[in-house]
């Protein structure tokens, strides 16, 4: 009778490893959602641009018509649709660590790009 409940008991300590690990696995892009890649290479735009109109001596009302401007130049850029961006960064945010990693490659990128315009500047 004992083998029979560990075996039970090993059997259920299984079910339940597999079941953690396949609740795990990350699902597949779906279709029609930006990839990590170029999700990362808008962000950078969409911060570099964020930053050059907070910058611009310019009242904020006239900050606020400029910047959708600049949005739109952005999508044409990278030939998305705001509509596409919009469904990937919700996707996106649905899955914390997954967003939270894209936005560390967002930081990385833009603190090289800091780094080279810093270095630019000095020479």
């Amino acid at each position: 009778m004992n083998m029979v409940i560990l075996a039970v008991r090993k059997c259920i300590m299984w079910a339940i490893i597999a079941g953690l690990l396949l609740s795990c696995a990350r699902e597949k892009r779906p279709e029609g959602i930006l990839n990590e890649e170029e999700m990362v290479k808008v962000l950078i735009d969409i911060h570099l641009t964020e930053g050059f109109v907070q910058a611009l001596p310019i009242p904020y009302d006239s900050s606020k018509k400029l910047y959708p401007v600049l949005e739109k130049e952005i999508f044409e850029k990278h030939e998305i649709s705001d509509s596409l961006y919009l469904q990937s960064l919700q996707y996106y945010l649905r899955d914390a660590i997954k967003m939270e990693e894209l936005y560390a490659r967002t930081i990385d990128s833009l603190t090289l790009y800091e780094k080279k315009i810093d270095q630019a500047a000095r020479q």
